[in-house]
């Protein structure tokens, strides 16, 4: 254990914009006290930053549309599929990409424009690509062979498509958010994609539109999105091309991480050079979009002290998978009180030695009771949250102007049990 006689100061630029504290030195998000927030909904629970998650998306639309007026920002509604957040960004004019079926769904709750949605899958049903088609989204994106055959059968009248290509490159990140090499999951490997597109032509069903390349996700180096847009350029030439998100985000004081004009001026440089100013260009933002808008609110339940200093609380891998799947790094707090500092290892409260929130952090020294909050978790928490030793999901709390109110309840017991068909004394 190593302590210090100084309060580590928590770092207000990893938080979303606009966050502060107050006389008292409480930490204020959307105008809003999280230790009143927590109070009142309980904890683990989600916060996000209304009001700064609408200037992002419009910080996103603005930059894209004045160096491109030919351009839709598609929020990766897959980063967190709430109808809540979707229909946030929606209303900053924001269009949708959707990966599945269910997340169209919640797109369309949100009273998301059809007409801007573009539907994604590698492994589409002929479900998925009905209620694509019902819904007459903007563009499917064709992932494969049976895709072609699927839309061919099923269309009543010719669809939009693009064609999801492999642009050959290695992204600099996790192996598990790699996708624009030729061995990944999804799109046409680079050799295959002139026969791919020669047999969608010979489907009157499919409008061959554009092309799709995603390189991965949390990309801090802009190099990545201009080889993408190189690669995309040997191939046939198209009038719109969707370039993927990717874009990466700072999750602790020592990342750096590109700001979205950086990355809207490199990409669209990129496409005016090597495709033309006279296409019809989209991006795919999810994680630059939320991920700094959200973080997370805990309680500590207990602090074991010995090789280790353990701090266990109230969530951990049910609410947040990042780090058993990514090795992502965090930077909590514990917040609203002075003290010592002390190296500590955030852990949660479920049965699995990976469930760890944060490994060998600077802390207050923490108390059974603290408040400690976990920032830039606004990305793919909500989304793998899950149910682990049957643990209840977060709720969702938006914060606004010093106003708190509930986007997605908590999940209770009731809910759990709601879908068991064989309990005793059931009919």
């Amino acid at each position: 254990m190593t302590d210090s006689p100084t309060s580590p100061a928590v770092d207000l630029s990893l938080y979303p914009d606009g966050t502060s504290l107050d006389a008292a030195g409480r930490l204020l998000v959307g105008g809003c006290a999280v230790a009143d927030v927590a109070e009142k909904y309980g904890t683990p629970a989600y916060l996000v930053d209304e009001g700064a998650l609408r200037r992002t998306a419009r910080s996103y639309t603005d930059a894209f549309a004045s160096r491109h007026p030919d351009s839709l920002v598609l929020f990766a509604s897959k980063s967190f599929p709430s109808a809540s957040v979707i229909g946030v960004v929606s209303e900053e004019g924001c269009g949708v990409d959707a990966a599945a079926a269910g997340e169209l769904a919640m797109a369309l709750a949100a009273g998301a424009d059809p007409a801007r949605i573009v539907f994604h899958g590698n492994a589409k049903t002929d479900d998925d690509l009905l209620s694509a088609l019902t819904a007459a989204v903007r563009y499917v994106v064709v992932d494969n062979l049976d895709d072609v055959e699927r839309i061919a059968r099923l269309a009543q009248e010719p669809v939009p498509v693009l064609l999801r290509v492999s642009p050959s490159l290695d992204a600099k990140t996790h192996t598990a958010m790699m996708t624009g090499h030729d061995a990944s999951k999804f799109g046409i490997p680079s050799d295959q994609v002139a026969d791919v597109i020669r047999r969608i032509r010979r489907e009157s069903m499919l409008d061959l539109r554009g092309l799709h390349a995603h390189v991965g996700s949390q990309l801090l180096d802009l190099d990545q999105f201009e080889a993408a847009v190189r690669a995309v350029a040997a191939f046939e030439r198209f009038g719109v091309y969707d370039l993927g998100g990717g874009l990466g985000v700072r999750y602790t004081s020592a990342d750096a991480a590109p700001s979205v004009e950086d990355y809207a001026d490199r990409l669209v440089t990129a496409v005016h050079r090597h495709l033309g100013a006279d296409v019809e260009l989209m991006v795919e933002p999810g994680r630059s979009m939320v991920a700094r808008n959200g973080i997370t609110a805990y309680r500590v339940v207990t602090v074991k002290r010995g090789v280790r200093t353990h701090v266990a609380v109230d969530g951990g891998m049910g609410d947040n998978l990042e780090v058993s799947l990514y090795g992502q790094a965090f930077q909590p707090s514990v917040v609203d009180r002075s003290g010592p500092a002390e190296i500590v290892d955030l852990v949660g409260r479920h049965c699995e030695s990976g469930d760890e929130l944060a490994h060998g952090v600077e802390v207050v020294s923490p108390r059974v009771g603290d408040l400690v909050t976990v920032p830039v978790t606004g990305a793919y928490c909500y989304t793998m949250s899950n149910n682990y030793n049957a643990a209840l999901r977060p709720p969702v709390v938006f914060c606004r102007d010093g106003e708190s109110r509930l986007a997605v309840r908590r999940e209770t017991f009731e809910d759990l049990v709601r879908r068991e068909c064989l309990l005793p004394g059931a009919d």
